[in-house]
């Protein structure tokens, strides 16, 4: 029996999947992070990208992480198209290589959908859900 490889060993999926954001040309001059900036009010161009859950098969090492992706504009139609370009770009990240890790499938989950802020009042905020098949290697 082989012995299982521990969660700590796996990529940080965030920081791959704001590397994937950051490179596609729609989201170019949005900030995209795992953390909302200092001053940080909701109704400025942003994707913030996080962990919600998942699970990892460690004798396979595969990474199954479901991200949410909670996309801000200045207005409601911005951060729908915001949203969709977020969504694209992660979709179209299936099949490709990135360093020693590959992204073999992304599935929808969630959205994206309208969803008001209850931490930023004035935001226009949509959230999807994809989850990201992840073989490390």
């Amino acid at each position: 029996m082989t012995t299982p490889t521990p969660p700590s060993a796996f990529p940080d999926v965030e920081a791959l999947v704001v590397d994937i954001l950051e490179a596609d040309s729609a989201l170019s001059t949005v900030l995209v992070s795992v953390d909302a900036p200092d001053g940080f009010d909701g109704r400025t161009a942003a994707v913030l990208v996080n962990r919600r859950g998942g699970a990892w098969i460690g004798e396979l090492h595969v990474d199954q992480p479901l991200i949410e992706l909670e996309v801000y504009g200045p207005t409601k139609e911005v951060a729908h198209t915001l949203a969709n370009a977020a969504r694209r770009a992660l979709l179209a990240a299936a099949g490709n290589r990135y360093g020693r890790n590959q992204i073999t499938e992304v599935e929808e989950q969630d959205g994206p959908r309208w969803l008001p802020d209850y931490l930023y009042a004035a935001a226009n905020r949509y959230v999807c859900v994809l989850k990201v098949f992840l073989n490390v290697y």
